[in-house]
């Protein structure tokens, strides 16, 4: 299994390698990891190399001190460094959006599109998530299923997905949380210049329908899909169609 060496520490990471330079590299959410892009990497039929990594503190990447947008920015781009890519794609869940939205902003020429799934340009946390994540894990976890699951989805999904969130330390869960709270770049949106491929299940419960509705009104370029029956795990939830949306969006703005 591949890992980067960053800031003396490792980070993992997975890939699907393929017959070019072209690349999407998915980023998860908050106390989350790389599982959770599993049906990208394995079933996301499409001529690129497809990465998936777990940021620091989370899963198989080495602990830090002290978790930040900043870091998981600068952990993206010693990737990408590593791998020496170049116009490759951005894809990010909830938190995962902050990042790839926050490295566009840092490095524009670099990146050639953004896929922004159950995200927003804006993230406000409940306190009552971060009030659980401080005082009691297991009671954030029982009631985590409920917001990011739509009602009929299959306990078996939820239930890998409960083991892996389960991974994360609570105090890492926490800091994701906080530096969601803490973004806000509605004001930037204009800035953004690349196609931006939109997704969000319609049952969306954390990261609303009227999130991806905004970014569709002050995106420059972008593609809004909204796909039913699913929540805030819509990549888990509905892969095939979240597959087939990115396929599409690919060949509509970036066949060469």
């Amino acid at each position: 299994m591949p890992f980067l060496e960053y800031k003396e520490k490792k980070i993992f990471y997975q890939i699907k390698e393929a017959e070019t330079d072209k690349a999407i590299i998915f980023i998860h959410g908050s106390g989350e990891n790389s599982y959770v892009w599993k049906n990208q990497i394995a079933k996301l039929d499409l001529n690129y190399n497809l990465i998936a990594i777990d940021l620091p503190s989370h899963d198989q990447s080495d602990t830090f001190s002290e978790l930040s947008l900043d870091l998981y920015v600068d952990t993206v781009k010693n990737l990408v460094n590593t791998l020496k890519l170049n116009g490759f794609v951005l894809a990010g869940h909830s938190l995962g959006g902050a990042v790839i939205q926050s490295y566009y902003f840092n490095y524009p020429d670099e990146v050639s599109a953004l896929i922004l799934v159950g995200t927003g340009a804006r993230l406000r946390v409940s306190p009552i998530i971060l009030t659980s994540l401080q005082n009691d894990f297991q009671e954030y976890l029982k009631g985590l299923p409920i917001g990011a699951f739509y009602r009929r989805t299959s306990k078996e999904i939820i239930n890998e997905y409960m083991v892996e969130t389960s991974k994360t330390d609570p105090q890492a869960t926490y800091s994701d949380f906080k530096i969601c709270d803490e973004f806000d770049v509605m004001d930037k949106m204009s800035l953004i210049d690349v196609p931006c491929l939109i997704i969000c299940g319609n049952e969306d419960l954390l990261t609303p329908p009227k999130y991806s509705n905004y970014f569709h009104e002050k995106l420059k370029t972008s593609e809004l899909v909204i796909i039913e029956k699913a929540s805030h795990m819509v990549m888990l939830e509905k892969p095939e169609e979240l597959n087939q949306a990115i396929k599409e969006f690919i060949k509509k703005y970036l066949a060469i």
